[in-house]
């Protein structure tokens, strides 16, 4: 029986460093998946959701080319409560089924990397952490990640859990207030804790 991978949700606020960190666990061998390139190709090509979203915004959502342009469509839903809620009801559970679909494939190749590694931005937000075996959160400090999310770190924030809820909960927490060789010592060492999890 193939054996499921060890699955690792990486997670924080906007422009804390989840990126850096998933492209660290990949160059040490984890088999990674950000949650937000899902939802950029769900956008980018899914016909279902792009029939969905412009029934339910209407056609100014969409480039002359038919695509989703996200940048017209996030003005709008991070606005407005009840149009975000919409949009998510849509996307959520694709990102879910895209996440388990990514998790099987692992499971079921020979050889494949027995950790997989995947940013969830939201993952608290809408209680997914059940669905992972370790969580990681990357936090900094709010004036460092404004200026490195720029315009991104906007209505958003309002929302989300507390950075400090989300460490209470975490299994390795790192305050990304340093520099890149900090950030990369600290997953090498998550990296040798979850290996030698997945060995013993």
């Amino acid at each position: 029986m193939p054996k499921r991978p060890l699955a690792v949700a990486l997670t924080g606020g906007v422009g804390a460093g989840k990126s850096e960190a998933l492209r660290m666990f990949e160059t040490l061998g984890a088999s990674t998946l950000s949650s937000d390139e899902i939802v950029h190709d769900l956008l980018r090509s899914d016909e279902g959701v792009r029939t969905r979203l412009e029934a339910r915004f209407g056609p100014g959502i969409l480039t002359r080319e038919g695509e989703v342009d996200r940048t017209v469509l996030g003005s709008r839903v991070f606005k407005h409560p009840e149009d975000l809620y919409d949009l998510e009801s849509v996307l959520h559970p694709r990102v879910i089924r895209e996440q388990r679909l990514f998790r099987e494939k692992l499971a079921a190749t020979p050889g494949a990397p027995l950790i997989c590694v995947i940013e969830v931005p939201l993952l608290y937000e809408v209680r997914g952490e059940g669905r992972f075996d370790r969580v990681v959160v990357i936090t900094a400090s709010v004036a460092l990640r404004r200026m490195r999310a720029a315009s991104r770190l906007d209505e958003r924030e309002e929302r989300l859990i507390s950075d400090a809820e989300k460490v209470r909960r975490a299994d390795f927490v790192f305050h990304n207030d340093g520099t890149l060789n900090e950030l990369e010592a600290f997953v090498g060492e998550v990296w040798k804790q979850l290996l030698a999890q997945v060995e013993a």
